[in-house]
């Protein structure tokens, strides 16, 4: 980070990271807790999964719709806003009395999530100069490793030991010292940019860009496809324990901390491109040997340290690239970019529900490695077109008329 950032501003990126922390925690706790919710509630480990893509398909949906009617509110009142709702989403979760309130709560969680997860790493951003966003953006999103080292091994940990009604218990109150954090801490930057729908439309039109939004579409599909199920695969492949399960979820967040810190350093030497490159060929070379390794948790914990590490390579970095390529079109793309991302959690999440109880754990693994190849190849179209707009823009692209 820039040694010129004033400590309020150190303060205010701490506080947009712990923003996200409790955001992924919240979010993605149903993958390590789908035993002890179809326990409490009496429904399949299957449907327990569709609590988690169907916060993605909410959050996908709402997202870009969040940022055409309330985008030109001030940032910081439209993440308190998020925060609120995400907050009242996960206590009705902790009261539903059957799972068709369950999955109301997680509709309302997925609203609440919308209004302020593009917004934080907006946020975070503009707390610095130019060259520095890119690790800005990696703090911002090291709430996200922390989540995955801490928030959701202890998630997977609470509903196993008081149950997911505490849990999700826990995700309202912490919520609720979000907001204030945030509200004494992160300054208010000005109001956003009034989004058009029919911007949102010549956006997700362009080449260059849709094929980004598709990069962080099926990086997302491809990790949760088996990431959603991690905690029956434990169960039932590697006859592992409640404790095994979070020690592998705590693996996974321990190894992807490393991640976050060196593409943090990385992002100032490598391009994005070559950054996705590296990481999503590390992750399928990890997902083969996975489906060739016999069946012992201490290999399967080996596995996952490289997984974490791919992955937490992935994660800034595809919102870095959209960042670059997206030019003054910034706010609705990262909106964008989040709506891709959670919808690819949903997508992954679903497609894994289907799979996973006819085809197992080595099913899971060759619909990820299929997924992420996919990333790849929407990859190469991006940087294509990315080079063709280049070579046809004899002066700069006159894309601000989208925002006039």
């Amino acid at each position: 980070m820039n040694a010129s950032l004033s400590l309020s501003g150190r303060r205010a990126l701490r506080a947009l990271s712990f923003a996200y922390f409790v955001q992924a925690t919240g979010s993605l706790a149903v993958s390590g807790s789908l035993v002890p919710i179809a326990r409490e509630w009496a429904i399949s480990e299957s449907q327990s999964a569709w609590l988690l893509a169907l916060f993605g398909i909410t959050f996908a949906i709402a997202a870009p719709l969040s940022q055409v009617l309330f985008g030109h509110l001030p940032r910081r009142k439209l993440v308190l806003r998020g925060v609120a709702i995400f907050g009242g989403g996960a206590f009705l979760f902790s009261l539903a009395p059957d799972y068709g309130v369950l999955a109301a709560s997680r509709i309302v969680m997925g609203i609440g999530a919308s209004l302020m997860g593009p917004v934080l790493v907006g946020l975070g951003a503009e707390l610095v100069e130019e060259k520095e966003r890119g690790s800005a953006i990696a703090k911002v999103l090291f709430g996200l490793s922390l989540a995955s080292m801490v928030g959701i091994p202890l998630a997977a940990w609470v509903a196993s030991a008081w149950g997911p009604r505490a849990l999700f218990g826990a995700v309202g109150a912490v919520s609720l010292l979000v907001a204030l954090n945030i509200r004494l801490t992160v300054p208010e930057t000005g109001a956003g940019a009034r989004i058009r729908l029919a911007t949102v439309g010549e956006v997700l039109t362009n080449t260059k860009l849709l094929s980004a939004f598709l990069v962080v579409f099926f990086i997302a599909a491809g990790v949760f496809a088996t990431y959603a199920f991690i905690a029956p695969v434990v169960r039932d492949s590697f006859h592992g324990t409640a404790q095994d399960v979070s020690l592998a979820l705590a693996v996974l967040g321990v190894a992807g901390i490393l991640g976050n810190l060196v593409v943090a350093r990385a992002a100032r030497h490598f391009s994005a491109q070559t950054l996705l490159v590296a990481g999503i060929g590390l992750l399928m070379v990890d997902m083969l040997l996975m489906l060739a390794a016999p069946p012992h948790l201490a290999l399967l914990f080996a596995a996952l340290s490289l997984w974490a590490f791919a992955t937490d390579l992935l994660w800034p970095t595809q919102q870095r690239r959209v960042v670059e390529v997206a030019g003054p079109w910034r706010g609705i793309a990262l909106a964008l970019t989040s709506a891709f991302m959670f919808c690819g959690i949903g997508f992954g999440s679903a497609v894994a529900a289907w799979v996973y109880p006819r085809f197992g754990y080595g099913g899971l693994l060759g619909l990820s490695v299929v997924l992420l190849a996919l990333a790849l190849a929407s990859l190469a179209v991006s940087e294509r077109a990315r080079r063709h707009e280049k070579e046809n823009c004899a002066a700069p692209c006159s894309a601000t008329r989208l925002l006039s």
